[in-house]
């Protein structure tokens, strides 16, 4: 009977969903974030490091030589896209250059001992000598260590592969965690938006005088949040996953994304029963919210940060941090249980 009475009342908050057009706004958000997560991890990291647009090979620019026309230098810029266009003197060159024919200009004298004197023209706007030089950076390094080696001079690289680092942690610290934890924010107003106008219509009194208890009818309406929120969670995985950016250690942090929803849950929960009042509570919530995910940056234990390292696949990473949170939802979950039915009354 109350298993039967609990899939009722679970079932009964999913079909609200789609009434409520706040909630499918969000979860779309969503979605078009986990579906073109590459496409704008790219046009935000050309803000956040212009360097980035150097990872895009579609970028194609037209480059002017004076003095090398078929040498290794136009055959490594070549191979980044650009378009090498000879020119006999600097002066036809910089012609060009000025009509914005060309959109940079090199000039390589000849040799005449072991330094070569290259001079490199770039536009007077930073946004396009920028990008200009973003994209010719890796063809003059390659043509530096050509020289290097002409001129018998040997430095040791060390090859690691992977991606910048800086659209490491992007990826990695902003658009996982984003998705990961956005659902929790989504679940908890949708928790309290339920709880406060079952509390304010009257109708939570009515299932309560029903043979059921307080703790199976709230235990519903958190658990068909959580189960929106985790099959969320999934879904933007295996987006991300189709978009090249791949997930360690997933069940752990699908397990650890879903605690996290959980515990704002029981929290929103918490705060409904306490005020019984939908506008108070989420005033309430939002302060929350805005309250501990900018107090957790401060700690190195704080869910994001957990999470973002399970996602690299650290080895200082395990399951133990989230058997931490795990235990911490228990005790909650546990206290809010145990005084909601005497807040409930207090307020009636």
């Amino acid at each position: 009977m109350k298993a039967h009475a609990f899939f009722t009342i679970f079932k009964r908050e999913l079909r609200s969903v789609v009434k409520e057009r706040t909630i499918l706004i969000a979860i779309l958000i969503q979605l078009f974030i986990a579906s073109f997560s590459s496409a704008l991890l790219m046009g935000l990291m050309s803000v956040y490091d212009p360097e980035a647009t150097s990872l895009s090979s579609m970028v194609n620019i037209e480059v002017g030589i004076v003095g090398e026309t078929s040498g290794p230098l136009s055959d490594f810029l070549r191979a980044r896209h650009a378009r090498v266009i000879p020119f006999a003197t600097l002066a036809d060159a910089e012609r060009a250059f000025y009509a914005r024919e060309i959109a940079a200009a090199i000039f390589v004298p000849e040799e005449e001992g072991p330094v070569a004197d290259i001079q490199l023209f770039l536009p007077e706007s930073e946004t396009s000598s920028t990008l200009t030089l973003m994209i010719l950076r890796e063809p003059l390094k390659q043509y530096e260590n050509y020289l290097r080696e002409q001129n018998d001079i040997h430095v040791r690289y060390r090859d690691i592969e992977g991606l910048p680092a800086t659209t490491y942690e992007f990826q990695y610290g902003v658009i996982i965690p984003l998705l990961m934890f956005f659902p929790a924010f989504v679940t908890g107003g949708m928790v309290v938006d339920s709880i406060s106008e079952e509390l304010a219509n009257r109708t939570l009194e009515t299932l309560w005088s029903a043979p059921l208890s307080l703790s199976t009818i709230l235990g519903a309406k958190i658990g068909s949040a959580l189960f929106l929120a985790g099959g969320q969670c999934l879904l933007w995985s295996m987006l991300l996953r189709l978009n090249g950016i791949p997930i360690q250690n997933l069940g752990l942090v699908l397990l650890l994304a879903v605690i996290s929803a959980a515990i704002v849950a029981v929290g929103a929960a918490s705060i409904a029963v306490y005020f019984q009042d939908r506008e108070r509570s989420q005033f309430v919530y939002a302060l929350f919210i805005l309250l501990s995910v900018s107090s957790s940056y401060f700690f190195d234990f704080s869910p994001i940060a957990l999470l973002t390292r399970l996602a690299t696949g650290g080895d200082w990473t395990s399951a133990a941090g989230v058997a931490a949170y795990a235990a911490l939802l228990l005790a909650l979950l546990t206290a809010f249980l145990s005084t909601s039915k005497r807040l409930i009354a207090a307020g009636n």
